[in-house]
C-alpha cells in the first residue's frame, strides 16, 4: 500500500529551462490537445466509437444505415449523431430528405490513427 510519503517529490534541483520548454509545448499544442480531448471524450462511448469507425471506413452514412448496421433504433442512433454534430466532429450533407453524416477532416486526421489499433478476430485466431 502506498503512503503519502511514497507520492512526494524529492527533486533537489528544478530544471527551469525544461519546465519553460514544456509549458511552451503545451501552449503551442493547446488547440490540438483540446480537439483530441473532445474527440476522445465522445469516443469513450462504445456506440459513438463504432459510429466514428464506420464513418471513417465508409466516408458517409445516413442514420437509417447506421441503425441497420448497429441494430439500434433510428432515434437512438440520432441521439449519438447529435452529440457528435454538436461537438463539431461530424458534418452533414442533405440529399433530398436524406441526411448523410461524415467526419470533419480535422477530426478524421485525429481519429484515423486510433483505428489502426483495431485487430480483427480472424487475424488473432491461433492455429
Amino acid at each position: 500500500m502506498q503512503t503519502t510519503d511514497d507520492l512526494k517529490c524529492i527533486r533537489t534541483l528544478a530544471n527551469p529551462i525544461q519546465i519553460q520548454m514544456c509549458k511552451g509545448k503545451l501552449d503551442e499544442a493547446s488547440r490540438s490537445l483540446e480537439r483530441l480531448a473532445q474527440v476522445l471524450s465522445l469516443a469513450g462511448n462504445e456506440v459513438r466509437l463504432k459510429i466514428l469507425y464506420l464513418l471513417e471506413e465508409e466516408g458517409e452514412l445516413c442514420p437509417c444505415d447506421l441503425s441497420d448496421i448497429l441494430g439500434m433504433s433510428v432515434p437512438a442512433v440520432s441521439q449519438h449523431l447529435r452529440k457528435l454534430k454538436d461537438a463539431s466532429v461530424v458534418q452533414i450533407r442533405k440529399d433530398g430528405q436524406t441526411i448523410f453524416y461524415s467526419l470533419k477532416k480535422e477530426h478524421l486526421e485525429i481519429i484515423r490513427p486510433l483505428f489502426g489499433h483495431i485487430s480483427f478476430q480472424s487475424e488473432s485466431t491461433v492455429v
